[in-house]
């Protein structure tokens, strides 16, 4: 039975602009890898309405999970939550879980629950709180889209205690031969190994040290015999022990 497939949506002009540089993909992809979710997708939006409701239900559609980053904080910018409203044509409103989260995380540290920061328990009808142990502020879950924090910190913090809530597959399994022979020494080999075995994504990642190229070959799969047997076959090949 195949795995489970998802999406990333990040959300910011900052990160378009390159103020920014985004490590929730990332993140993302090696928590996924581990319970069995295969991410199929990842786009970067503005902060635009219309961009960010589009992609949404693009992506709602065609994969099983989506999860974005970016847009929930308590500014002016801060329209992701909204555009998650529109895109599923739901009522947005200040919930009052969310609010009491706010209220006692801040009146516990003597701070004010201003205009700004409620905004930040403006949860759509029908979802589902995301749990934020660093700074309070919730994320959600509707249907099969989760919301979620920027800031790495946070975002790591609501992967974790999402991921446990999720049904995933069999993990993806990874090993790499690396090899100091140029990529076009190899793709006849490469290109055989990959015909008989359609089940693993072989990936050939070249680099230079020193002026001399090499190639990184990836294999990763679901089964972890076939991951290895085809690592050794390239190995023996190419007269390199498999890592």
């Amino acid at each position: 039975m195949p795995n489970p497939t998802a999406a990333m949506l990040v959300i910011g002009d900052e990160i378009l602009s390159g103020r920014t540089r985004d490590a929730n993909m990332h993140h993302l992809a090696g928590e996924l890898s581990r319970v069995g979710i295969d991410l199929k997708e990842a786009r970067v939006v503005s902060d635009d309405p219309d961009a960010i409701v589009g992609a949404v239900n693009a992506l709602r559609g065609a994969f099983g999970h989506v999860f974005t980053s970016g847009g929930i904080g308590p500014t002016h910018d801060d329209i992701t939550a909204d555009c998650i409203a529109a895109a599923f044509d739901a009522h947005i409103d200040v919930r009052a879980d969310a609010r009491t989260i706010l209220q006692t995380h801040y009146d516990a540290r003597g701070i004010e629950m201003n205009e700004a920061r409620l905004r930040m328990a403006r949860i759509p009808d029908g979802a589902v709180l995301i749990d934020n142990p660093v700074s309070a502020a919730p994320g959600f879950s509707i249907e099969n889209v989760h919301v979620m924090a920027g800031v790495p910190s946070i975002f790591q913090a609501m992967v974790a205690g999402l991921l446990p809530t999720l049904t995933g597959g069999a993990p993806l399994i990874s090993q790499t031969i690396r090899l100091n022979r140029p990529e076009g020494e190899i793709a006849a080999p490469l290109k055989r190994l990959a015909q008989a075995f359609p089940d693993l994504s072989i990936g050939s990642y070249p680099f230079t040290i020193g002026g001399h190229f090499g190639t990184n070959i990836v294999f990763r799969g679901s089964d972890a015999a076939m991951v290895a047997d085809a690592a050794a076959q390239l190995a023996d090949i190419c007269g390199v022990a498999p890592e």
